[in-house]
């Protein structure tokens, strides 16, 4: 699954905020890599364990849960960054 990580329209965050994450975030964390493409960064979740019962409105929310995970990981070890400055939506 695909995802995008952009600034969160609500949230007042810096300019170079996706900059910022995108360095801490490297290319790839636990089953999810990361490239910066344009002005966002492009998440991917490689998870060949779920369930085929799972409907895809089932897979997207667990994939999205999983990419805010790592990104909150990261707001939570880099005091500069914060969490809600950033939102994650698949990609169509």
């Amino acid at each position: 699954m695909k995802f995008r990580i952009t600034r969160h329209s609500t949230a007042s965050p810096p300019p170079d905020a996706l900059e910022l994450l995108s360095a801490r975030l490297g290319s790839r964390r636990a089953e999810v890599s990361f490239a910066m493409v344009g002005g966002e960064i492009r998440a991917t979740v490689h998870d060949d364990d779920a369930p085929v019962a799972m409907t895809h409105d089932e897979r997207t929310d667990v994939g999205r849960r999983v990419v805010l995970e790592v990104v909150g990981e990261i707001c939570e070890c880099v005091p500069e960054l914060e969490l809600d400055w950033y939102a994650v939506s698949p990609v169509a």
